[in-house]
Order: structure tokens, then C-alpha cells, then sequence
């Protein structure tokens, strides 16, 4: 489908001039869409089109053919319903990450304001999995969605031209389109998402009361188990409320897994030799090994194993930038990238995951260019 010569598509209505707003803003105005902001402050929605995500909507402004509800997630039905009843003609869709309380929700504030129920046959629930820990419009990036699983909650009677109009979104963005059921969605992210927010923070909270001294050990492990434990405390309460019933559930089986730990150590720290504690250790280990195994790897493809170079690097300017460009020049792709920092040296360790096959080669390269590398 092409996202610049689109004859549907001419004016994307914003609401709501955060994160993903703004970002679904920036990607729109690069294609030539007309990008038209709304957000209950001026100013985010001023600084939104300043930064380049489309002008600020004014009453001179035409009909939308398309509404981009961005709002927080416990009044994103309210807002659907009052676009939808705004501009009888578009679509309107949201980007929550509940799909099911949203639908239920809209169809009883249409039905509270006296509306065509006709009226909710235009609203297309999606979801765009992408974000970031940092909020608001100076966060926002126009690739945010590139590569990305965008979710379409296509339904019984929703309009087919409507649907058309959100897949026709999540191609100008650059997001890959996945269709799901409202519930099949709220129990996914419950899973992948939800409770995985709740046990980082849980993890993360476990370090406020640790001696100085424990917490500078901290390594890259506590960071990538905590890294989303930053995120917004108000809106991740809005998304756990909406979708309480999944996330519970998660939390539930998880918490029985937890328990069947507990116990175990509870043995071991009493006897020493508790009959079957340690198998309980090692299958917990082993259950995370093969979850871990399922995660979609580069551009949604299977998952793949990486070899890791490792390399000391000077904590200096443009060291990492360096070390980047010689990657390049030894004709090596560069899969993922991590970077640790040497407790009480003024060095970092940087990770480089590329393919096995060019292990060997990239380390001599580097070696020869005077890095000291590790495989």
C-alpha cells in the first residue's frame, strides 16, 4: 500500500500531544499528511508542532478523514466518543494498551450522550507496541514504530472502510500490522507487557533500602531487570486498572511459581539437603531459558543466538563512536550493543552481539587497531 499517494488520506486529527502522539505526528508529516494537534494544554501541543509533528488544529481547520486518539487511558473512551460525535465521517482509533474496557467503554458513553450507535461502528481500537521510559513530546522520534508490532482490534461491525483506514496508519509509520481479538490482546500484554512492568518495579523497589555499598555492585543484570521500572507511576497505574482482570492473573500464576522458589530456599536454608529444592531451582532457570528463547529476534525473525565480542573501552569522548566506525570498516553488522561501566576504573565494557560466523574475524580486526578484546 502506498503511504504518500494514499487518495483516503489527506488530514490525521492528534489528540494528545505526548509521547506517542507526537511521535505518530512526526512519522504522519514526513509522508505529506496534514497533521492537525489537539491536547488539553497549549503548550504540549504547541511544542508538539514545533518540534515538527504538525500545526496546532484551529476551528478554520478541515474534517479529518482519520482521529488519533492519544489521550491518557482512563479517559480514552470518553475522548473516542466525543470524536466520533465531532466528525461524523472519519475513523476515529486510539493507541491504549487495553483494548477491551476502551470498546466497552465507548459504547457507553455513545449510548449515555443519546448517539447513533451506528456512531461506534467508525472507532477501530489499536495499539502500537513501542514506547519509551521518558514522556511527553521532546521524548517523541518519527521512527518509534518502525518494525513494530502495531495490534488492529478488528471486531464483528466495525466499518470495513474504517479498518482500512487503521491499516493504512500502520503502514504510513512503518509498524507491522497484527490482528487480534480485544481480549486475545488484553491477556497478550498482560503477559508481555503488564506484569512484567509490575515485577520490574517490585525488583527495582527491593534497592531503596540497601546499604550504598550494596547497591554500587549492581552490574547489568539489576539494570536490564529494572530498565522499565523508570517509566510513569499515574499512567501505569491507569493501564494496570484497565486491564486488571488479565494482569491478575499473570500475577497469580507467577506468584504460585514464586512460592514454589521460596519454599525451596526455605529448605535448603534450614537443612542444606532438602530433597528436590534444587531441582525446583533448576527447573525455574531452565522454565526462563526457554521463554526467553520465544522473544522474536532482529525484524520479528526467529530467534537467533548471538556471539559477543568484548571490549575495554577508555571512558573518554568519542571513544564508543570509534569503536563504532571500526566495526563498520571490518564489514561486520552489528546486532545489539551493551555497555557496562567498571566499578572504580575509568574504563567501560562494550558488548558487541553479531553473527557467530564473524566472531573471530572481528576480533582480530579490532585487535589489530590497538582494542583490547575479549571473545
Amino acid at each position: 500500500m502506498s503511504v504518500t499517494s494514499s487518495p483516503v488520506v489527506g488530514t490525521v486529527r492528534v489528540v494528545g500531544a505526548g509521547l506517542i502522539g507526537a511521535s505518530v505526528g512526526l512519522a504522519l508529516s514526513r509522508t505529506g499528511v496534514t497533521v492537525l494537534l489537539s491536547d488539553p494544554s497549549p503548550t504540549a501541543a504547541a511544542l508538539a508542532s514545533d518540534l515538527g509533528a504538525g500545526r496546532v488544529a484551529g476551528p478554520a481547520d478541515p474534517m479529518p478523514d482519520l482521529v488519533v486518539v492519544a489521550a491518557p487511558p482512563d479517559v480514552t473512551a470518553a475522548v473516542v466518543a466525543t470524536e466520533l460525535l465531532a466528525w461524523p465521517s472519519a475513523t476515529v482509533t486510539d493507541v491504549a494498551s487495553v483494548k477491551g474496557e476502551i470498546l466497552t467503554g465507548v459504547q457507553r458513553e455513545l449510548a449515555a450522550r443519546g448517539a447513533d450507535p451506528g456512531a461506534a461502528d467508525r472507532y477501530v481500537g489499536s495499539h502500537p507496541m513501542a514506547g519509551r521510559e521518558r514522556s511527553g513530546a521532546v521524548a517523541a522520534r518519527e521512527d518509534l514504530f518502525v518494525g513494530r508490532p502495531w495490534v488492529i482490534a478488528d471486531r464483528d461491525g466495525a466499518d470495513a472502510a474504517a479498518v482500512f483506514m487503521v491499516d493504512w496508519l500502520v503502514a504510513a509509520v512503518g509498524a507491522s500490522p497484527v490482528r487480534m481479538a480485544a481480549d486475545c490482546h488484553d491477556a497478550a500484554v498482560a503477559a508481555v507487557s503488564h506484569a512484567p512492568q509490575v515485577a520490574a518495579s517490585l525488583v527495582a523497589a527491593r534497592l531503596r533500602d540497601l546499604p550504598i555499598e550494596a547497591v554500587s555492585l549492581a552490574g547489568q543484570g539489576v539494570r536490564d531487570v529494572t530498565r522499565i521500572a523508570e517509566s510513569d507511576p499515574v499512567l501505569w497505574t491507569q493501564i494496570l486498572a484497565g486491564n486488571a482482570e488479565s494482569v491478575s492473573q499473570v500475577l497469580v500464576a507467577l506468584q504460585q511459581d514464586l512460592g514454589e522458589v521460596v519454599a525451596a530456599l526455605h529448605e535448603l536454608a534450614s537443612s542444606g539437603e532438602a530433597a528436590g529444592a534444587r531441582a525446583v531451582l533448576a527447573r525455574t532457570v531452565a522454565a526462563g531459558q526457554a521463554g526467553r528463547a520465544r522473544i522474536p529476534g532482529k525484524h520479528g525473525a526467529a530467534p537467533t543466538r548471538y556471539g559477543v565480542v568484548t571490549v575495554v573501552v577508555p571512558d573518554e569522548p568519542g571513544r564508543i563512536a570509534r569503536l563504532l566506525t571500526d566495526v563498520g570498516e571490518a564489514g561486520v553488522n552489528l546486532e545489539d550493543l551493551r555497555l557496562e561501566h567498571d566499578l572504580g576504573r575509568e574504563v567501560g565494557v562494550v558488548e558487541l552481539l553479531v553473527v557467530p560466523a564473524v566472531v573471530e574475524s572481528l576480533a582480530q580486526a579490532l585487535i589489530a587497531l590497538g582494542w583490547k578484546v575479549h571473545v
